[in-house]
Parts: C-alpha cells; sequence; structure tokens
C-alpha cells in the first residue's frame, strides 16, 4: 500500500494531479528551491516518474529498447532496469524520443505500457517480469500516429488500458494473471452529449493524428455514479464512459474531441459532471451524467474553445478549473468557472505562464512550461499570482512535456535523459 506522500501512478494517488503533501514551502526563495540531487543516463522519455515505497520508476528509450527503470529515493541511483520491447516505428517527428507511460505501482508489483502496445507487469522489488500482453497482437490494436502514451489504471482487480481497436477499445485485465476479463466495443450507440458522432471525426484511417487506431493518448479514470462503477476515457473521437463490469458502452460525448484525433489530457470528475478538453480548434466542455431509463446519458452544460488544453493536464480545485489553453502555437493558463465555462482569468496577455503542465501540492500550483521554467502559483480564482520561479539545469533541446511530481517533500522534474530531485519542504 503506497503511503500517502508517494505519487504511484499518473496524476498521483487520485488520478487528478493532486498530491497529498503538507507543509511544503509557501513561496520560494528567488533562486528556487535547493536542488537535492541530479541523475543523468535515463535515455530519451516524456513520462513523468511514479514515486513509491522509496523506489522511483520511469520509462525510457535506450540503445534501440524502450525499458523500465527503478531508482533510489533517496539519492537516484540505479536498482534495476527491465526491456520490455522495440519502439514502434512513427511517422511524427515528436515524442519519438522515448515513452509517455508513468508506471502504476501497487504493492511488489509495477504495470507500464511502452510506445508499442506491450503491457506488462514486473515485480517492483527486481524488475522481473510477472506477465506479459500486447494491445497490437492479442488485441488486434494499432498504435496512433505518436504511438500509445497510456499510463494503465488500476481498479480492484482490473487493469484498464484502450488497444483502440474496433472490438477492443478499452479492455480490463485481471491485474494477477493478464487474463482478458472483458472487451469493450466503443462503436456501438450510445447516449451522448452534444450531439452523435460526426462523421469524419477521429484518427481512423483519416489524415488525423489517431492514424488508423481509435486510441487516443489519455488515460482512464474510474468514476462512481448513482451507486454504478465506470470508466472514462479520452478515445480518438470521444470521452467515453463504460461500465466496470463488463465493458458496455454506456454514454459519449464528441465535442471535446479534435478532428486529427489528437486527444491527450485525463479527464476531471466532480459531483456527476465531467470536464474534458483538447487542442487543435477543438475546446472544453463539461456533462453532466443523468440516469436515464435503464442507461446513462451525458447532457452538455457548457463548451468552451477557451480551454483548448494540448497535453499538460486540468486540475479541479474549489470549483475552478486550472490549466493551460493552447496547442502548438503555444498558449498560457487559464482559469475558468467549472459550472459555467466563464473566462475568470487568462495569462495569455501577461505570459507570465505560457502553456505547460500543472499539478497542486498543499493549496499550491507547480506549474511546468514547455520551456523548462518551474513556477509555483497561489490558487486564485480572482487573479494570477505567483511566488516563485526558476530555471532547471541541463535542459535538453526537446520541450519539457513532462509533469512536475511531487512526493515526501521532493519536486522531481523529468527532463529527456535527465531527473532532477528539489527539496521543497517548509524548515
Amino acid at each position: 500500500m503506497a503511503a500517502p506522500a508517494d505519487w504511484p501512478q499518473w496524476q498521483g494517488p487520485g488520478r487528478d494531479a493532486v498530491s497529498q503533501e503538507t507543509g511544503l514551502l509557501k513561496k520560494w526563495p528567488k533562486e528556487g528551491p535547493a536542488l537535492a540531487w541530479k541523475v543523468k543516463g535515463l535515455g530519451g522519455g516524456y513520462n513523468e516518474p511514479a514515486v513509491a515505497g522509496g523506489r522511483i520508476y520511469g520509462m525510457s528509450l535506450r540503445d534501440g529498447k524502450e525499458v523500465v527503470w527503478a531508482r533510489a529515493e533517496a539519492d537516484g541511483k540505479p536498482v534495476w532496469e527491465t526491456a520490455v520491447g522495440e519502439p514502434p516505428s512513427q511517422r511524427m517527428p515528436q515524442g519519438s524520443e522515448g515513452p509517455g507511460c508513468t508506471p502504476t505501482v501497487e504493492g511488489d508489483r509495477l504495470y507500464a505500457i511502452s510506445n508499442g502496445g506491450e503491457v506488462v507487469c514486473l515485480n517492483a522489488g527486481d524488475g522481473k517480469t510477472v506477465w506479459h500482453r500486447s494491445m497490437v497482437k492479442d488485441f488486434g490494436g494499432s498504435p496512433p500516429s505518436w504511438a500509445y502514451r497510456e499510463s494503465p489504471l488500476l481498479d480492484g482487480e482490473k487493469l484498464i488500458c484502450s488497444p483502440g481497436a474496433a472490438d477492443a477499445g478499452i479492455v480490463a485485465l485481471n491485474k494477477l494473471t493478464g487474463e482478458t476479463i472483458w472487451k469493450s466495443k466503443l462503436s456501438e450507440a450510445a447516449g451522448s452529449g452534444g450531439g452523435a458522432a460526426r462523421s469524419g471525426r477521429g484518427g481512423r484511417g483519416g489524415r488525423g493524428g489517431g492514424g488508423g487506431s481509435g486510441a487516443g493518448y489519455a488515460s482512464a479514470i474510474a468514476i462512481d455514479f448513482e451507486g454504478g462503477r465506470q470508466y472514462v476515457q479520452f478515445t480518438s473521437r470521444s470521452l467515453v464512459g463504460v461500465d466496470a463490469a463488463d465493458g458496455k458502452l454506456l454514454w459519449k460525448y464528441d465535442k471535446p474531441a479534435n478532428p486529427q484525433g489528437i486527444n491527450c489530457t485525463t479527464a476531471v470528475y466532480s459531483d456527476g459532471m465531467v470536464f474534458n478538453s483538447s487542442a487543435y480548434g477543438a475546446g472544453g466542455g463539461v456533462v453532466k451524467l443523468v440516469k436515464d431509463g435503464g442507461g446513462i446519458k451525458a447532457e452538455e452544460v457548457w463548451f468552451s474553445r477557451n480551454m483548448q488544453n494540448h497535453h499538460g493536464g486540468v486540475i479541479l480545485y474549489k470549483g475552478c478549473l486550472y490549466g493551460a489553453n493552447g496547442g502548438n502555437g503555444g498558449g498560457a493558463l487559464v482559469c475558468m468557472d467549472f459550472k459555467t465555462g466563464n473566462v475568470l482569468w487568462n495569462q495569455r496577455s501577461e505570459g507570465k505562464a505560457p502553456k505547460g503542465s500543472i499539478l497542486l501540492a498543499d493549496d499550491r500550483f507547480y506549474y511546468r512550461t514547455e520551456d523548462g521554467t518551474m513556477l509555483l502559483i497561489e490558487p486564485n480564482s480572482t487573479k494570477y499570482v505567483e511566488l516563485g520561479r526558476f530555471e532547471q539545469p541541463d535542459r535538453s533541446s526537446a520541450p519539457d512535456w513532462a509533469h512536475p511530481v511531487v512526493a515526501n517533500g521532493k519536486l522531481y522534474l523529468r527532463d529527456q535523459d535527465v531527473l532532477l530531485c528539489y527539496d521543497v519542504k517548509a524548515k
């Protein structure tokens, strides 16, 4: 069982980019927090690390192989490394440096997905393989244009992942054995908010970034609604909810999905309402889940092009959504009212917080811009309040797409081959 201050999976303990840390620095000194240690030699990759049980876990591309690695939390020294497959051919250059999956750690086991769709369960202690499945060979999936970037979801006995195949858009595997529990066919009819799927949407077979895959680049979450458990995932075409028991499609919402199928952001859920967003001219919207006879429908509450989140994530905090609005052309941090979609403030005009990725810890936002600047920001619905910033050393030439991590009083920043650890505990 992970300690409350660990960060055992993508977007932390609650899969919502919120750390359970307290007692952290409320303001940074001019030069930023102290650098505790730095290591090089990780290999290429964009994934945020997982931190659990005294270890740091991640993925990299090294010597032509995709690998899962473990390092000591105390000093970053190597513990073990396991090759899990070869990278797929990728026609798009962006992100080709390495994997995007954050491993999921539970007890003595670790779960990860390679860019090529190899789903592995490893022993967290020594990295030995427990079981191995392929989303391509076993389920007929095909990696989207920028390869699989999903981080696996564990829920009870199940591991959830998204091959994107016609009859296996999402699958549930037994986390102990890797055996298939169910496969979800996502092309069947279902209640939708904002209309049925529009023709030409998604990335199946067209010019879109989904390539020939129904898979997007997002990671699923588990939610409870009206006594039922479901998994919410952002595919190349829609935001969908499927029944946790059997994978049946319950509802879908098309508007947040862009025509290119480049849908990366993990959904946000609160009190029967679901938000998601994408860039490339799409936007973001909230749907309210409603019981509809024996099923569920998703009724649109609002939709706005003022939140086109690319892949930096969005956080819901005290009734407000915080996240970057903007795609390849740049963007900036935005604060929006969750219930109405009204923009409360936008950093585009001031330029202090350009496009980046976000987490929340001890009532402070840790915001990492794509150019490598790290910001500490006060959650405030009326104005932008900055409480510190610093520039990381040893910047690579690639965008800083790996999300920041806060665990056990430390801030972790991954930049391709380099992993930086900062002490952010209040003294």
